[in-house]
């Protein structure tokens, strides 16, 4: 796996993230990992606009696993805008929620999200991040 994959992580909830971040090192994924609190941190981050200078370098290439349900701008709308971006678009993006709904299914994958998984997360998550990393 290409360690020079940054994985961003998209979830209003630490616990979450955390169980994230501790299941991928767990199944030896070494990548840095970056943790986006809400939607609009995530636009921030991915466009580059974070008020202290931290955002995507464009010389890397990133994996976002990305909440539907966040505050701010919720993962449907971040998907949208990313596949509507001539520099975002080809960001694998897998969707993590709590969502099982077909119609989120749907639209997501309808969207262009490489993947979708319901939480709790297992090992299908390791895998996938495997897989979507093989694809920047």
């Amino acid at each position: 796996m290409d360690n020079d994959v940054v994985i961003l992580v998209a979830e209003d909830e630490r616990g979450h993230y955390v169980l994230t971040k501790n299941g991928l090192r767990r199944g030896g994924i070494a990548n840095d990992i970056i943790w986006l609190e809400d939607g609009q941190a995530t636009l921030d981050f991915l466009q580059g606009t974070r008020g202290n200078g931290d955002g995507r370098d464009e010389n890397k290439g990133y994996v976002l696993l990305l909440d539907i349900r966040m505050p701010k701008v919720d993962g449907v709308e971040i998907l949208r805008r990313m596949k509507d971006d001539d520099e975002l678009r080809d960001i694998p993006v897998v969707m993590v929620t709590t969502s099982d709904a077909q119609v989120n299914i749907d639209i997501c994958t309808q969207l262009g999200c490489s993947g979708y998984l319901v939480k709790p997360l297992d090992e299908t998550l390791i895998e996938t991040v495997r897989q979507v990393c093989l694809q920047v």
